[in-house]
Formats: C-alpha cells, sequence, structure tokens
C-alpha cells in the first residue's frame, strides 16, 4: 500500500511539474549569455568557454540561439564532463534544455539535473548549480520614451563632466605640473549653462576643509572648497527651477567634515532629493515633473561605503553611491593609442544588478587615464555607438549618466540626445 501511495505521489508532482523542455523558451535570434551572478558574458577562448568583459561584437560573445543549439562561429556551446565547451554543433552535447525564469533563463543538460555554471574562476562550467543566465539581444528592442515631463530620472539622460572641478578656470585643482592636463576647459557655471547635468568631483581633507582637488591637495593654487561648487550648483537651480543635478563625490574626508562643508550652502535642503525619504526603492524613481513639483532637484552621491561611518552620510542627505546606481570601470586606457571599450563594472557588482521594483541608475565612464584633448575629442565622437553596442547590453539598461572628459568637444551632447529619445 505505502509502494502504491508513493507511486500515485510521483505521478502527481510528474502532472504538475512539466519537464524542461515544454518551458518557455526565447526566440530564435543572436544573444549575449551573461551570468547573473557574475555579469560576465560566456565568450569563445580556443575551445574553452571562459567568462569575459563584456564587449560587444568583439572577442567571441555573440551566441545565435537555433532551437536547442547556441553557436559562435561554425561551433556550438557544448560540454566535456564539467567543462563548458564549443564542438560540433551536430554532437548530443551540443543541445541544451533552456529554461525561463522571468527574464533569466536556466541551460540544462537534456534528461540531467545538470545545468550551465558561472565558476569562481575564468572557465563556465557545467554542474548541479541552478545559475542564471540572461540571453540579451545584440540587436535588441528599444522603446520610446514618454514626454519630456513624464519621464522617471531612470528614463533620461544627463551630460555629466568628469573631475568638473579640473578645469583650470575656477581655480587650480592640482600641482602645476598636473595641471597641464585638465579634464575639463570651462569653469562650473558655464558647465551648467552648456547643458552638464552631472559633477563628478574628488574632495580632499585639509586642514582649509574639504577641497576639491585630485590625488593631493598639497602646491594646489587658488584651492575651491565643495561648498562654493555647491553653491553654484544651488544658485543655478533657484534660477532654473525645471533642471535637475547630480553631484557624485569621489570622497575622501570624513562624514563630520562633509556636513559642515555642506552646512555651508545655502538653501541646500531647500532643493535637495532623498530617494532614501521618496520612497524609491519601493515605488521606483520619480518622474521629471514629480520632482519640479517638489523643488527637489539635486542628488548627491558618495563612493563611500556605509561600513566605518560613526554618522551615516545619508542621514544629512549624501546617498551612498554604490547602493543607487551601478557604474561601468572608470578607464578606457592611457591618452594615447587604442581604447578599451569593454563594459564592465567599477565595484564588482554586475551592472545588470536590480532589486524587485527598483532599477538602479547606470553611470556609463566614457574617459582615459588622461585626458589629452584629440583623444577625447575622438572618443566623445564615439560615445553613443560605444553606448549603444557595449555598453547598453553589458547593464541591460541604457545609461543615465555620461561622463566624459571635455565635454565641449566631439559633440558629446548629441550622444545624449540619441540615447533620450528611447530606451534599451
Amino acid at each position: 500500500m505505502r509502494a502504491t501511495r508513493s507511486v500515485l505521489v510521483a505521478t502527481l508532482v510528474a502532472a504538475l511539474m512539466p519537464p524542461l523542455t515544454a518551458q518557455a523558451a526565447p526566440a530564435d535570434g543572436v544573444y549575449y549569455v551573461q551570468s547573473v551572478t557574475t555579469g560576465l558574458n560566456a565568450g569563445v577562448s580556443g575551445t574553452s568557454v571562459l567568462q569575459r568583459r563584456p564587449k560587444g561584437d568583439e572577442d567571441h560573445q555573440q551566441w545565435t540561439l537555433s532551437g536547442r543549439t547556441l553557436r559562435e562561429g561554425t561551433r556550438c556551446l557544448g560540454r566535456s564532463g564539467d567543462q563548458a565547451v564549443v564542438l560540433a554543433c551536430d554532437s548530443a552535447d551540443a543541445q541544451w534544455d533552456v529554461r525561463s525564469d522571468g527574464d533569466r533563463y536556466r541551460l540544462g543538460v537534456p534528461g540531467a539535473d545538470r545545468y550551465l555554471v558561472a565558476s569562481g574562476t575564468d572557465q563556465v562550467r557545467v554542474g548541479t548549480g541552478a545559475d542564471l543566465w540572461y540571453l540579451t539581444p545584440v540587436s535588441p528592442r528599444r522603446t520610446p520614451v514618454p514626454a519630456e515631463g513624464e519621464r522617471r530620472l531612470d528614463q533620461v539622460t544627463f551630460l555629466t563632466a568628469h573631475n568638473a572641478y579640473a578645469n583650470g578656470v575656477d581655480g587650480g585643482f592640482a600641482p602645476p605640473f598636473v595641471n597641464l592636463a585638465p579634464n575639463q576647459a570651462r569653469g562650473l557655471e558655464r558647465q551648467l549653462a552648456d547643458g552638464v547635468r552631472g559633477f563628478q568631483l574628488d574632495v580632499h581633507q585639509t586642514p582649509d576643509g574639504a577641497i576639491l582637488c585630485h590625488n593631493s591637495c598639497t602646491w594646489v593654487s587658488r584651492p575651491v572648497a565643495l561648498w562654493v561648487d555647491v553653491q553654484r550648483i544651488v544658485d543655478f537651480l533657484r534660477r532654473n527651477p525645471n533642471e535637475f543635478v547630480t553631484v557624485f563625490l569621489e570622497d575622501y574626508v570624513t562624514a563630520e567634515v562633509l556636513r559642515a562643508e555642506l552646512g555651508r550652502v545655502t538653501g541646500l535642503a531647500d532643493v535637495l532629493f532623498r530617494p532614501d525619504q521618496a520612497g524609491v526603492r519601493t515605488t521606483g524613481w520619480p518622474t521629471l515633473n514629480t520632482l519640479r513639483a517638489t523643488g527637489k532637484r539635486l542628488m548627491i552621491f558618495t563612493d563611500r561605503g556605509r561600513s566605518g561611518d560613526a554618522v551615516p552620510r545619508d542621514s544629512f542627505g549624501v546617498m551612498y553611491q554604490p547602493e543607487w546606481t551601478v557604474e561601468n570601470h572608470w578607464s578606457m586606457g592611457s591618452g594615447l593609442g587604442p581604447s578599451d571599450w569593454s563594459c564592465h563594472s567599477r565595484w564588482g557588482t554586475p551592472l545588470t544588478r536590480t532589486e524587485p521594483g527598483f532599477r538602479p541608475l547606470f553611470v556609463m565612464n566614457h574617459f582615459r587615464d588622461v585626458p589629452f584633448t584629440g583623444t577625447a575629442t575622438t572618443d566623445n565622437g564615439k560615445l553613443a555607438d560605444r553606448a549603444r553596442r557595449f555598453c547598453e547590453p553589458a547593464a541591460r539598461k541604457t545609461p543615465t549618466y555620461l561622463a566624459v572628459d571635455h565635454y565641449h568637444l566631439g559633440d558629446a551632447m548629441a550622444a545624449v540626445a540619441a540615447l533620450s529619445g528611447e530606451r534599451f
């Protein structure tokens, strides 16, 4: 009787749980196979399949899904023991059951409880782990955005000045020998007038307070205090009630010094937007019209981690950026020669990170180690192309902030316009 009952239970369970192949699968097409855990793509190296930094149409990372096979070039994704490899497409070991889990997938070995998994090493493996993968289309569908005022913050793209203070106009930002290669050529007020709406600022602690400079404030001529540039932004927002500005701090000061510095800014509390108090994590980012109606049109981030702060910075309105945004690695290479267009995380958190009901904003860095004007001109002219082909698929979202050197060269604003019209 007990055996009969066991058979009956097994039969019912089988009826209620459809086989792997019965799950909805994505349409045939060309995809990036991207680990949800690491944010890295499966790419071909010889006969091995490795985790690679997302790199657009380079580096053998594009797979053509056809039924139950994924082909790269003339070979298909397959397995040899517990290793992912490429082999002949007509091999039984090149067949996969593609099982959906929302917008993610498990790639299973037919008839076995084994799956494609991302390991702690570069090698992609096959094992019992239930790893999830994104199948991100190489040619994705993009959707038009709502009317300007009805766009949420994650539906807008803002031109952002990397090291905005390092301009040689408002004041010195580094010892004289470094001042030879400023990141920008126009002062902060001119940047605002030109349409820059994101400002990346390095702030260091000195006996004079929180000072804007690069690496070290020693021997800096005409140093500018953080509160001075924040005051310029607040005054701009008072004169322009429809604008929204974001400040990103590369932060080397104590919380106490930072709080005292911002306390010197007249009218800051009137315009400071607090996503933690606005319920963004549960209701999503507000629209521009909502922000305009409330007057809260300045957001300030710190790149500092929360640990170690006796006084939490978000208690006085400075948000911990890794909790609210994702950001790609800051360097495309040296100031001259070829550039690295791969798009991978600055902090190790996958650019694809999402939470239920909440999508982090995406900061796309697009600059080199040394900001030569000729190189910046060329790179800025390719900004939209890199965003579309490399960084959007890597993050599965359109950048909210495009951070560049010498924003006035290469027509970076054209890229902002191109990305603002539709979203990934």
